[in-house]
């Protein structure tokens, strides 16, 4: 059992996290557009999911059975564009409102976009030369 230091972000079970976790990423398979970006780096998706669910289990519950680094996973894929978080984005927002009472999604969507922004800037920045031009490739 992990043991939470803070008090949670706002009202929501570990479950609702996990039915959250597993209905973004079947929607994700499905995607034309974020399905291929995933398929090349997820063989196995219970352990993935598992692993997202920690992640967001940390971030909103203040659990600390996470210990990877969102940053690096997604600087380290290769194949992750700063514009693709809009569209993450949207598709988790739908999975949000689907799950979700709407104050939970309000709460969460809030949380994911405050990371989104995080990891998109840090995403651009290594894509960014010197004065902030774009490296062509």
């Amino acid at each position: 059992m992990t043991v939470s230091a803070l008090p949670p972000k706002f009202e929501i079970t570990r479950e609702e996290i996990a039915r959250v976790v597993a209905a973004f990423y079947a929607m994700v398979r499905e995607h034309p557009g974020l399905g291929p970006v995933f398929a090349v780096h997820v063989e196995d998706w219970p352990p993935h999911e598992e692993k997202i669910t920690r992640f967001w289990a940390n971030a909103i519950l203040g659990e600390r059975s996470y210990d990877g680094s969102p940053m690096q996973a997604h600087l380290e894929a290769g194949n992750v564009r700063p514009g693709m978080f809009e569209t993450w984005l949207g598709v988790f927002d739908l999975v949000l409102r689907l799950e979700l009472r709407p104050e939970q999604a309000a709460s969460w969507s809030a949380l994911a976009h405050r990371i989104g922004r995080s990891l998109r800037a840090g995403v651009t920045e290594r894509n960014q030369g010197p004065g902030g031009v774009p490296f062509l490739r």
